[in-house]
């Protein structure tokens, strides 16, 4: 049986902190949803790969969140941890609809 997305509904787009991480739960998944200072709205699994630190506590620079507990960066657009550190968090499309923030996710 093939995957479909569904499109939840997050919030509105001037309701995000800008430069801040903010958590969402959708069922069994805890995700952080950072607004960056160009206006993109990325969203990525909310647990860094090294010890479980709660990425959306984490100082945001650029397209980058840096871990609370280890200062591990990563980046999120694409889930990837920056070396020298490995590992990878997954990531969450993200669609903006007249003001409307949605997370497509997988049923």
């Amino acid at each position: 049986m093939e995957n479909t997305l569904r499109k939840v509904f997050i919030g509105k787009v001037d309701e995000m902190p800008l430069r801040l991480g903010k958590t969402i739960v959708i069922d069994d998944k805890e995700i952080a949803v950072f607004k960056l200072a160009n206006g993109d709205i990325r969203a990525i699994q909310n647990r860094c790969p090294h010890k479980g630190g709660v990425l959306a506590e984490g100082m945001v620079s650029g397209e980058h969140v840096f871990c609370p507990m280890h200062d591990w960066k990563i980046s999120i657009v694409d889930g990837q941890v920056q070396a020298p550190d490995e590992g990878c968090v997954e990531t969450y499309k993200v669609e903006v609809d007249q003001n409307n923030v949605y997370i497509n996710l997988a049923n």
